[in-house]
């Protein structure tokens, strides 16, 4: 039971990096232009500037929060029971929770 509450609370934190992968997914991936030098080109009919203003500060944020949770994983489900003399078998089986809260706020949505 405690690898899976840690987990889940790992998750929460989580939600943040996954918040902005699913932004980048569904808001600025099926635009039809990824710069201000696009919109000079004819036919463009998805083009959102507001989109195109907030892609990189998100890029950049989803980069840091990321990198930051991956070694919150990393230390909490590898190096801290390798250290303790304890498997990893349940810390990396319980890993697949770590987008739980993610997932429970969106199915809120």
């Amino acid at each position: 039971m405690g690898p899976a509450l840690v987990n889940l609370a790992l998750g929460v934190p989580a939600a943040l990096p996954f918040a902005l992968a699913r932004w980048l997914l569904t808001e600025y991936l099926p635009m039809d232009c990824r710069s201000t030098e696009d919109l000079a080109k004819p036919g463009l009919v998805n083009c959102n500037y507001t989109t195109l203003d907030h892609a990189t500060v998100v890029m950049f944020l989803l980069a840091v929060t990321g990198v930051v949770i991956l070694a919150l994983v990393v230390v909490v489900d590898v190096v801290l029971p390798v250290r303790r003399g304890r498997g990893l078998a349940a810390r990396l089986g319980t890993a697949v929770l770590i987008p739980l809260p993610f997932a429970a706020c969106l199915a809120l949505l």
